[in-house]
């Protein structure tokens, strides 16, 4: 397993056994897992975003810490603010990212994550031309979880 991958399931340890909130000291928790304070920021910048979820504050200094809490709104109000971070162009990393999110946190199931999985995947705009397949792949996405909102 990769050192990101640690930390980040360390975090996410954290953050279940604390109510959705955890304050980290990059420089302690880098000693404990074993790994350099860089790595610590790597995850969080990519792992512990707005999109996926969480809040990230931070302070710097002697006392220095990181703050990560986990979002608990509304689902509807959650999926809209995923839809409206989607932007005009996606690519197929982010848009996994996100589909994962919503069903780690149980906002769409199983089913319906396998299926959007394909719909926004590489192979499934094949044929379409480089130079729009993230624009149509942001549009599809949208559309879908719109969809699954109006569903609900």
């Amino acid at each position: 397993m990769k050192m990101s991958d640690l930390v980040a399931q360390y975090i996410i340890r954290m953050l279940d056994e604390t109510g959705g909130n955890a304050e980290i000291q990059r420089n302690e928790l880098a000693g404990l897992l074993g790994c350099v304070p860089s790595q610590i920021n790597y995850v969080i910048t990519s792992r512990f975003t707005p999109e996926q979820g969480y809040i990230v504050e931070s302070r710097r200094g002697g006392g220095g810490y990181i703050r990560i809490t986990r979002v608990t709104t509304d689902r509807r109000e959650a999926m809209m603010h995923i839809v409206s971070s989607i932007g005009d162009s996606l690519s197929e990393t982010t848009a996994g990212h996100i589909l994962l999110t919503l069903a780690r946190q149980q906002m769409i199931e199983e089913y319906e994550y396998n299926l959007m999985s394909a719909a926004v995947s590489d192979k499934a705009y094949a044929c379409v031309d480089q130079s729009v397949r993230d624009r149509l792949r942001a549009a599809v996405l949208k559309n879908m979880l719109i969809t699954h909102i109006m569903m609900k």
